[in-house]
């Protein structure tokens, strides 16, 4: 089966296909931490497809340059994947061209990283033309670094790549060809954003919410439950990719409220560039509702990577509402009470969390959207903060409230 645009895929007409997880725990990323991004890789290939059957962590100072892995691990993976008949290997890294190659010639099997995984996922879920395009520029900016590996992949034409995603697949792909490939995907796009940027202009009357956070938190659901609309909601990575926005009443106030992409853990920075105009509807927002998963073991992570996106994008100073969702699947930890050791975040209860950072500085709520829990006090919260917002943009407007 051809390869799409040069790049390893799921194929998602065939039997889940079967991949085993490696990362590197170095001394920024401790064991813990890497077994929480692996959890979290695992997610993101569940969502493309596959099934991941067994994991491979080395402690290193830094992945090597060549190889990723050590000589001793490597030959240990070579060794797993060869007895398992293991389809791929999925690296919770970007790997370089040169890691790549090497890599294929010593495991002798497919080689993915958490980019191409991740681009995998966008191309799967894009719908519409602009969503594909964004798509597509960051496949071929991917691409482009790794030109020389791939054109010996589509030499040797080894089966079993999925054909999703754009573009050229003959043997005689060359740099030129992606560049002004690349060249005519930005002249679209800066062509939609053009569009976007006075359907955003004319919206400018209302004041302008935005649902931000890390994917799978909550966010589409939240949109539901507040606009009454039937935006796509699923349990999977990245099931939003588009953004939607709905006019929303509460009692006399009218707002606009967007749904716009998840973020997460090691974005690649192509489809940080190829989606800047889905991020403009962030940037331009009065205010963000920033959706936290608070049943997710690692939430407090979540949240700091979302906040640094913001800051990356331009949207780190906007007035922000924390939204913890999800407390009907929150769990914790009960000591027994002749337990001497010390409370962990483990043993932590909701009411204990609204004592923490939580409850200081930045208007928050806790509430569940699929079961509307504390529905009423999180409209609540929301009228007071966009009356608030309002009455500032609009003084002569302050007699409606």
């Amino acid at each position: 089966m051809p390869y799409a645009n040069g790049l390893y895929m799921i194929d998602h007409e065939k039997v889940q296909e079967r991949a085993v997880l490696v990362a590197v725990s170095t001394y920024e990323q401790n064991r813990e931490r890497t077994e929480e991004y692996l959890d979290e890789l695992e997610f993101l290939l569940e969502t493309a497809g596959g099934i991941a059957v067994g994991r491979f962590v080395q402690p290193l100072e830094r992945p090597n340059s060549v190889t990723y892995l050590g000589t001793g691990k490597l030959e240990e993976l070579k060794q797993y994947i060869k007895a398992e008949e293991i389809d791929m290997a999925i690296f919770d890294d970007e790997l370089s061209a040169t890691q790549i190659r090497n890599l294929e010639n010593e495991l002798e099997c497919r080689i993915l990283d958490r980019t191409n995984l991740i681009l995998d996922i966008f191309a799967k879920n894009a719908k519409t033309a602009y969503a594909k395009t964004q798509v597509e520029l960051a496949q071929y900016q991917y691409m482009l670094p790794r030109l020389t590996r791939m054109w010996t992949h589509l030499e040797r034409q080894r089966g079993g790549i999925g054909m999703r995603g754009p573009g050229e697949t003959q043997i005689e792909t060359d740099r030129k060809i992606i560049r002004n490939k690349i060249a005519s995907l930005k002249e679209k796009l800066e062509e939609i954003d053009m569009q976007k940027s006075v359907q955003r202009k004319n919206r400018q009357q209302m004041v302008r919410v935005a649902l931000v956070g890390y994917t799978n938190v909550g966010k589409s659901t939240i949109m539901n439950m507040l606009s009454k609309s039937d935006v796509f909601a699923e349990n999977k990575l990245f099931a939003t990719l588009d953004t939607t926005v709905r006019k929303v009443v509460i009692e006399n106030l009218p707002f606009l409220l967007s749904d716009t992409v998840g973020f997460i853990r090691k974005l690649p920075t192509q489809l940080v560039e190829s989606f800047k105009s889905t991020l403009d509807e962030v940037r331009e927002s009065d205010i963000l509702l920033h959706v936290v998963d608070i049943s997710h073991p690692d939430f407090e992570s979540q949240i700091e990577t979302v906040n640094q996106t913001l800051v990356d994008i331009g949207a780190g100073d906007k007035k922000v509402i924390m939204v913890f969702n999800k407390i009907d699947a929150y769990h914790y930890e009960e000591k027994e009470a002749d337990d001497l050791t010390p409370i962990t975040k483990k043993n932590y209860t909701l009411d204990d969390w609204k004592k923490t950072w939580m409850a200081k500085g930045k208007p928050c709520i806790f509430i569940s959207a699929a079961e509307k829990t504390h529905y009423q006090e999180f409209r609540d919260l929301l009228y007071k903060e966009i009356r608030d917002m309002h009455a500032i943009r609009y003084p002569y407007d302050n007699f409606l409230y």
